[in-house]
């Protein structure tokens, strides 16, 4: 899996951050960080969390 985020499109509001603090993280300068694009099999669920709980529909996830 990878993770793919249209940065136009996230507000950064850190909802996906807190499905996923190991793969998403939003920091003092308020963006959102992408800590693995490619994150291990055991994290595709909360990714799959992550990803469903963004409002703006800013995170896609690609199959490898």
């Amino acid at each position: 899996m990878r993770v793919r985020v249209d940065f136009d499109s996230c507000d950064s509001n850190g909802l996906c951050a807190a499905e996923a603090p190991t793969v998403f993280e939003v920091r003092d300068d308020d963006f959102l960080y992408v800590l693995q694009e490619n994150p291990p099999q055991e994290l595709w669920p909360e990714v799959t969390r992550a990803a469903n709980a963004c409002p703006k529909f800013a995170i896609t996830l690609e199959e490898r």
